[in-house]
């Protein structure tokens, strides 16, 4: 089935906090149909940027569109049925069972002070069942590993029917096999129409599942395209400080395979200093 998604549109977004600048002016778009890999280093604004997409935070200036309007023209309600996050760190202080939680994701959906309807219910179960986590369904989210934790957080999201999908490292606690399936649940969605903006340090899992890579570099977009022209080892240098190889995979994807830094150390046997061999 196909639907008719909203575009996400950033225009020279700046935001600091105090007298660090950590948003420089962003210029960057989501297109339905479309997932789109955020990368960069630690600190340079990628949270950020999905805080300022669904107003957790305000920017000192630029512009932010949702569709066709400004996001400040949606009410909260209206934001919560357009736009799923998966945030890189929830707490969850009570101990809900897992389907509470992901029930959660309907709440935009009901009226005001609304019960759980059996629609809502066979969403969420859905959810669960794609995500191979049903028999989690009556666990405490307390007593659930990190991994379980933000499967039921990415089901919560599925449960909410968003057209577009805001997910902080959503791979970050997971195993490979989880990795994967979240991430062919990303790609699935986005050949409904929908859309998606992925914040990963996993450049592999990004340059696989993405159409479109934008590499983050100290509050602004240093490249944005599709992950070969984007993935090469004069960007990662610049934006990493490393000294890279791009390979291309069998399937055409790129492979980036970082140098070993050159050190030198002792030799177990005769206590000579060589250096390390680089890739």
């Amino acid at each position: 089935m196909s639907r008719d998604g909203a575009s996400l549109r950033f225009a020279e977004v700046g935001l600091r906090f105090g007298a660090h600048a950590v948003l420089r002016g962003v210029t960057l778009d989501v297109t339905p149909g479309e997932v789109l890999g955020l990368v960069g280093r630690n600190g340079v604004g990628k949270t950020t940027l999905i805080r300022v997409a669904t107003r957790v935070l305000r920017p000192a200036r630029g512009r932010i569109e949702l569709g066709d309007r400004p996001l400040e023209a949606w009410t909260r309600r209206e934001l919560a049925r357009a736009v799923a996050v998966v945030p890189q760190q929830t707490v969850v202080p009570f101990p809900f069972t897992v389907a509470e939680v992901v029930l959660m994701g309907r709440a935009p959906h009901q009226p005001f002070l609304g019960l759980d309807s059996a629609g809502d219910v066979a969403i969420a179960a859905r959810a669960l069942e794609r995500l191979g986590i049903a028999h989690l369904a009556g666990r405490s989210v307390l007593d659930l590993s990190g991994g379980e934790r933000q499967l039921a957080l990415v089901a919560r999201a599925l449960a909410q029917d968003a057209d577009l999908l805001l997910l902080d490292e959503p791979t970050a606690f997971l195993d490979l096999e989880h990795r994967l399936a979240v991430l062919e649940l990303v790609r699935e969605r986005s050949r409904e129409g929908r859309s998606a903006l992925v914040v990963s340090h996993d450049l592999a899992l990004a340059a696989r599942f993405c159409d479109r890579i934008a590499i983050l570099s100290e509050g602004r977009v240093l490249a944005a395209g599709p992950p070969r022209d984007v993935l090469d080892p004069a960007r990662l240098r610049e934006a990493f400080g490393i000294e890279a190889e791009v390979w291309l995979a069998p399937d055409g994807a790129p492979i980036v395979v970082p140098h070993r830094a050159a050190r030198e150390e002792s030799d177990a046997t005769g206590g000579r200093r060589v250096p390390e061999r680089r890739l």
